[in-house]
């Protein structure tokens, strides 16, 4: 599957939910729209690697997209909540070199980068297009983070294991969107692997997904049980539980990378 059907993919399954959940229809219908534009930039960029391959080294590369997040800012000034549309808005007027310092301090992996939703949003077809084109981005790799592009997990799933007869657990990179295992009983933040101090919390309205948190570093991931229900794509399905996210919140605890729905 291409990059850019994987996005497809996506976004139908975003406006399958948006139907289906009155709560979150509002987030579900502009992630299927991002969606569908991120499927087109990854598109325009596969096309101009075969003209002239990506890098994967963003000091370079990142000249090379400023074109397409005009397209993908002008689409959250015009479609997105007012915050976002506000900071699209501001992304619009950079000149080059700002622009490309902050997809620099993003892709830096520092923690206090990690909401910056408009930057990932256009490195996520980017990164995509990489690893269907088998280059390898040159980003530092931290421990617990994607085995691909040093991205944070965006949510995790579990998924029936046929050799244990149970059930294994994944990661998702936010960044580019790869899949790797990770042990059931560990914090992906912090390593923590003291099931006491790693809770989990259900609702009973959604009983696929679950709140997985650490009590030693605060930090948590939503994950969606793939067991129960073989349908969802977790990093989109993630977003029709943000009543999940709001409570934990509430409850001192932070997200180790926001979903898209912003939180």
């Amino acid at each position: 599957m291409s990059a850019a059907d994987s996005f497809e993919r996506r976004a139908g399954r975003a406006e399958h939910l948006a139907r289906e959940s009155a709560a979150a229809a509002e987030p579900l219908r502009f992630a299927a729209a991002l969606f569908g534009l991120q499927g087109r930039l990854a598109s325009a960029m596969a096309a101009r690697h075969v003209d002239a391959p990506f890098t994967g080294r963003l000091e370079g590369d990142a000249y090379r997209l400023f074109d397409l997040g005009e397209k993908l800012f002008a689409f959250a000034e015009s479609d997105g909540p007012p915050e976002l549309a506000e900071e699209a808005k501001t992304r619009r007027a950079d000149d080059p070199e700002t622009a490309r310092s902050r997809l620099l301090l993003f892709w830096s992996g520092e923690r206090e980068m990690a909401g910056d939703y408009l930057s990932r949003a256009l490195l996520r077809p980017y990164m995509e297009m990489l690893a269907a084109s088998g280059v390898a981005p040159e980003r530092r790799h931290r421990d617990g983070h994607c085995p691909f592009c040093g991205g944070r997990a965006i949510v995790s799933f579990r998924r029936s294991d046929p050799e244990t007869h149970g059930a294994a657990r994944f990661l998702v990179c936010g960044l580019c969107g790869t899949e790797w295992p990770i042990n059931r009983i560990r914090c992906p933040s912090c390593g923590e692997e003291d099931p006491v101090k790693l809770p989990s919390f259900q609702s009973e309205r959604l009983p696929g997904t679950r709140i997985e948190a650490c009590e030693v570093c605060r930090g948590y991931v939503k994950s969606i049980d793939l067991t129960v229900d073989g349908r969802p794509i977790p990093e989109v399905d993630d977003i029709a539980s943000i009543a999940m996210d709001l409570w934990a919140i509430e409850e001192g605890y932070t997200r180790i990378e926001p979903g898209w729905a912003g939180i």
